[in-house]
């Protein structure tokens, strides 16, 4: 803009200079005319009293200087000429100023001259004796003038433009200062042009609008922010190139990347060619989905695309973790194939036997074991229906009544109960510590110590021993039941508390269990509160410990989420 403001008073300076000159010339022309008319008159009637005077002696040895001397007889024979042989130029009488001075006494004429080739000045006076005198003088030309006068013009037209840019940078410094220094945060605070206050108003009120507008974005950032950050979801934003525009820290933790990765190409966090298809089915306009195993889990991971004016311009993308999902399909299918195997299993002997017996297949002294083996698989059905429907009222999350009960003396009812078992297996029962009290459902407290005692009897070595203990613990009570039998393979003691899972399933048949007995404790530990462990090593026997909370523990603070004790459930 400086530029243009010295550039604009430059030439307008130089426009004025250069008119100025025209008029100043055209001023001094018409002066010097004057003058030399003037000059010219005076120098004639001088001369004409010369000649008439002295006659042709007052042409001999007279220097005329710049000025011609013609004298002309009345005829227009010219008689003498200053600059020229007067018996070679051509007759006078009938030239303009010759015929005036006949007529009238004088006469003037401007002409260029044929003899001389110039623009000259004529004054002509005639004389007493009927002479004409004739004066003429080369006049002065615009042109000539300003050659005249060229060199103190150059200078002055070179200090007029050295004195112009001079100025005329001053003069832009000086009106573009106020506008350099404007405020433009705070437009209506500035002391400029009144010219510039509409602008400034209207600066004010954008300011305004585009605060507001920043605000609300603002907000909707923070808001957006707080969503996705807290989310356990991962979620991704990717443009129409492809490239990650947002990521919230549950995607960056599945990825494993950081926010460093806005910018990328999503393809450099996750090559895979599913993804690879399901962002391109996105970015076609498609919602689509699909299964992945991102950090250690399997998660389902839902592509949006988002439309803006009739046109994809980018891809929403929503990772949800379905690994607790998959792994409870996967137990509910197993839990329904266990099922119909169990209760199929007792079943086919039963209606064998019943079969035999009815088609007379069956000797009289045998029908007592037919019936035996009746009634053992139908006891068998029994507990396992028992079992099942036990662990059904376990799921269900109605309130139970709690007491304190003594968990001493549970263990040594659990053990007597147990007793006939154990001597069948010739398997030694020791119940020993403190009476210690636990708050909560006296059913369930004696159906995990019951389970407990009941599965160490079952997967004993032959004249073995289970030893069943309680302590003080951390303000509450442990229980312990440990036994010298089989032991767990480590790879097993993560699921030996799913239902119908045996680690050794043909021992399973002999001992007659039903697989769910873990479970039982599993679900009623959840339901009081308390945390289930297991130690165990293969061909030394198992330990497992059950840590009942002090009354009036809250869930959380002992440690037991019951989302994770057997998600499956």
């Amino acid at each position: 803009m400086t530029k243009r403001i010295f550039h604009a008073i430059f030439w307008v300076a130089a426009a004025i200079l250069a008119a100025c000159s025209v008029l100043v010339t055209g001023v001094l022309y018409g002066y010097f005319s004057a003058y030399q008319q003037n000059s010219l008159a005076q120098q004639a009637a001088l001369a004409a009293k010369g000649v008439e005077s002295a006659g042709a002696a007052y042409f001999d040895g007279l220097d005329a200087g710049d000025i011609r001397l013609t004298w002309i007889a009345a005829d227009g024979t010219v008689i003498y000429d200053s600059r020229a042989n007067a018996s070679e130029m051509e007759n006078h009488g009938s030239r303009e100023e010759v015929r005036e001075a006949l007529e009238s006494g004088t006469g003037e004429s401007s002409r260029r001259s044929t003899t001389l080739g110039e623009d000259t000045l004529y004054r002509a006076v005639l004389l007493t004796d009927g002479t004409v005198l004739r004066v003429s003088v080369t006049k002065y030309t615009s042109f000539m003038l300003m050659m005249g006068a060229m060199q103190p013009m150059i200078l002055l037209l070179l200090a007029a433009i050295a004195v112009s840019a001079v100025l005329a940078r001053r003069i832009s410094a000086k009106i573009v200062r106020p506008l350099n220094s404007l405020d433009l945060e705070h437009p209506l605070e500035n002391d400029v042009y009144d010219e510039l206050s509409p602008l400034l108003v209207s600066l004010e009120r954008q300011h305004r609008q585009i605060n507001s507008q920043l605000e609300l974005l603002k907000k909707r950032h923070d808001e957006f922010s707080a969503v996705t950050e807290n989310m356990s979801e991962g979620l991704v934003l990717l443009g129409g190139d492809g490239r990650v525009l947002s990521i919230n820290p549950a995607a960056t933790r599945l990825f494993g990347t950081d926010e460093d990765c806005v910018g990328m190409d999503i393809l450099s966090l996750d090559r895979r060619l599913a993804m690879q298809q399901l962002v391109e089915r996105a970015e076609s306009g498609t919602r689509c989905e699909t299964m992945m195993e991102l950090a250690g889990g399997k998660y389902q991971v839902d592509a949006s695309p988002v439309v803006s004016d009739g046109k994809v311009s980018g891809v929403c993308l929503l990772a949800f973790d379905v690994t607790e999902k998959a792994l409870a399909e996967r137990q509910r299918r197993e839990f329904s194939a266990n099922v119909s195997h169990e209760l199929k299993t007792p079943l086919q002997t039963i209606m064998g036997s019943a079969e035999l017996i009815e088609n007379g297949l069956v000797k009289d002294e045998d029908l007592p074991l037919f019936a035996g083996r009746i009634r053992g698989e139908s006891a068998r059905l029994v507990s396992l229906i028992d079992d099942i429907i036990r662990l059904s009222e376990l799921d269900e999350s109605g309130a139970l009544a709690n007491e304190e009960v003594a968990l001493l003396t549970a263990a040594k009812d659990a053990a007597a109960l147990l007793e006939p078992a154990a001597q069948a297996r010739g398997v030694t029962i020791e119940v020993s510590g403190e009476e210690l009290m636990a708050t909560g459902a006296r059913r369930l407290v004696n159906e995990i110590i019951y389970n407990l005692c009941d599965n160490a009897i079952k997967y004993n070595v032959q004249g073995g021993r289970v030893e069943i203990k309680v302590a003080p613990r951390d303000g509450g009570a442990l229980l312990t039941v440990a036994d010298t039998g089989i032991g767990i393979p480590k790879e097993a003691q993560g699921r030996v508390f799913e239902r119908f899972y045996r680690v050794d399933k043909s021992r399973s048949k002999e001992t007659g269990g039903t697989g769910l007995g873990l479970s039982i404790v599993k679900h009623a530990a959840q339901r009081l509160g308390a945390e289930v462990s297991l130690e165990s090593e293969p061909g030394r026997g198992s330990c497992f410990s059950v840590f009942f909370p002090p009354a009036g523990v809250p869930r959380a603070e002992t440690g037991i989420d019951p989302e994770v004790i057997d998600p499956a459930i």
